[in-house]
């Protein structure tokens, strides 16, 4: 089950990011993080940025409302999400 904790108005989720896949994609629950895979390579932050936009299209909110908190040059990444609710979510990403 993955862990989505609401803190000081935000969401934060943990993603596993799967780099130079052959598709853009969220997959579902990884251990307690969200598996992504990205078309985008780890090299120069484009995985990073890749992430960024593919979360913030599927949810509907400003690329800027979601930001990488920890893990920046991990696989394993917590992101925090803005202006958003758990239910909101659940119900976008399909958990």
């Amino acid at each position: 089950m993955i862990e989505i904790v609401d803190r000081n108005g935000a969401i934060t989720i943990m993603v596993r990011v799967i780099p130079r896949a052959s598709r853009n994609a969220i997959e579902g629950a990884y251990g307690e993080a969200l598996k992504v895979r990205l078309t985008a390579p780890a090299l120069e932050n484009r995985a990073n940025e890749a992430l960024r936009r593919l979360l913030a299209e599927r949810l509907n909110v400003q690329v800027a409302a979601v930001r990488i908190v920890a893990g920046e040059k991990s696989r394993t990444k917590r992101i925090s999400i803005a202006g958003i609710t758990r239910e909101h979510i659940i119900t976008k990403l399909g958990l």
